[in-house]
């Protein structure tokens, strides 16, 4: 029984967005029917219970037109002629079950939301992801700064259930790159998640070299996930 108990913990995994929008973060959730998704100031991050033209249409009162939304499933969507595929990829989905190093001798900086600004201006350079005005909403962040105080490097917490943490916006300025900070703030994170009880996980791009790094501290993949970003026609 345990054993089956862990393995629908782990195909929660399969539909991330849903599990975290109905558990840990439903406070953030809005919801029409059997679609969840994030404000759009925290994240457009969304959500199906099950992808069919009943949930699509939930979806559609949740969303304004032309207005983009990200959804994480286990297989590509087909998706109604109403909406608008604007980008489709395969993501590799990673899990941390026990690390294998120690956290970084020196713990980073938490960040709030007087850091907001700035943690805007480093993913704008960097790219990790969407990072908005309010998705520090959705769990710790943590950062490194340079010696003139400039934030150079960050991470945080995304996706929440009640089992899983999602590491995300792991990124460097990038004339700080190569001084082992996204190693140790995902470290740090993964640490502290795992102490909290909790498995943590990210998403990579297949290609990313950031994922020997994840390798090295104890990430391993546990699947293929389909990004699909759409929207209303």
């Amino acid at each position: 029984m345990k054993d089956d108990h862990a393995q629908r913990m782990l195909e929660s995994l399969d539909n991330p967005i849903w599990f975290a929008l109905t558990t840990e973060h439903r406070l953030l959730a809005r919801s029409h029917g059997v679609a969840r998704r994030y404000p759009p100031d925290v994240s457009p991050l969304a959500a199906l219970l099950h992808p069919t033209n009943d949930a699509f249409a939930d979806l559609q009162r949740l969303v304004s037109p032309g207005e983009h939304v990200a959804l994480f499933t286990a297989s590509s969507l087909d998706v109604p002629g109403n909406w608008q595929v604007d980008r489709s990829r395969w993501i590799d989905q990673m899990i941390c079950e026990a690390s294998l190093v120690s956290p970084p001798p020196v713990a980073p900086l938490s960040l709030g939301k007087t850091d907001v600004p700035e943690m805007l201006e480093l993913t704008a350079v960097t790219e990790p992801g969407p990072f908005l005005p309010q998705t520090i909403e959705m769990g710790s962040y943590f950062g490194i700064r340079a010696s003139d105080g400039r934030l150079v490097a960050m991470a945080g917490e995304r996706l929440q259930t009640t089992a899983f943490a999602e590491i995300s916006a792991v990124c460097t300025h990038p004339e700080f790159r190569g001084r082992g900070y996204a190693r140790d703030l995902t470290t740090f994170l993964a640490a502290q998640i795992l102490a909290a009880g909790k498995t943590p996980f990210l998403h990579v791009k297949s290609e990313n070299r950031a994922k020997v790094v994840y390798q090295k501290i104890g990430f391993r993949l546990r699947a293929a996930i389909c990004l699909t970003v759409i929207s209303l026609r």
